[in-house]
């Protein structure tokens, strides 16, 4: 179901205008998985067909989980997707705002066709083989990037709950991988795992590498 609210929907204005202005498709980024203490961020680049706009596209912090599930199969039967996976040792040793920017721009050079204008959600754009412009909030404004918003999140949550079984105890398939009272008790009774960021507090914390 959706999160009802009294804000706007993203539209696809945008993109169409710049269709208007220049041959060559649009591509719309987005990132899932920045904040939490454990697992990859995934980065997705969605270009979608304006001849067949998948319904229910927001931004996928309205969408429920079970909503979430269903747009992106829309997205993927009609749309051309690729996700970037930058891994917790490359977020380690590259932190966390570069390794962002690598699944980015990873993502883009996964697409089958390479698009003209890539429109970003935030304020930082990676180095791309095309034109690339940065909004903010762009997940809530522009349909495409709220397309990519759903393949991103819906992509890392599976990973997370892949990793749950891998790792079990820590409640990644719950709360996959974000710091909650669940998490940080995990942590300190199980120890850290290779799929935790140890560059961030609460883990160097549970390493003991860090003090309050």
């Amino acid at each position: 179901m959706r999160i009802r609210d009294s804000r706007r929907t993203p539209s696809f204005d945008l993109e169409s205008v710049e269709i208007e202005l220049g041959s060559g498709p649009i591509a719309g980024i987005d990132e899932a998985g920045r904040g939490p203490w454990a697992g990859p961020v995934v980065a997705a680049a969605v270009i979608l067909d304006p001849a067949q706009l998948p319904a229910g596209i927001d931004d996928s912090k309205a969408l429920d989980e079970n909503a979430r599930e269903i747009v992106y199969q829309r997205i993927i039967a009609s749309a051309i997707c690729a996700v970037g996976i930058a891994d917790a040792t490359r977020i380690d040793r590259d932190n966390i705002l570069n390794a962002t920017l690598w699944a980015m721009a990873e993502a883009v050079s996964g697409l089958s066709l390479q698009p003209r204008l890539a429109l970003i959600d935030g304020n930082r754009a990676p180095r791309l083989p095309c034109t690339g412009r940065t909004i903010v909030k762009g997940d809530a404004k522009c349909l495409s990037i709220a397309a990519a918003s759903i393949v991103a999140k819906v992509t890392r949550d599976r990973i997370m709950s892949a990793l749950a079984l891998e790792y079990p105890g820590y409640g990644f398939e719950r709360h996959k991988g974000y710091g909650t009272p669940e998490h940080k008790d995990a942590l300190h009774r199980l120890g850290v795992t290779p799929q935790h960021r140890r560059s961030f507090r609460p883990v160097q914390l549970a390493l003991g590498l860090a003090v309050f």
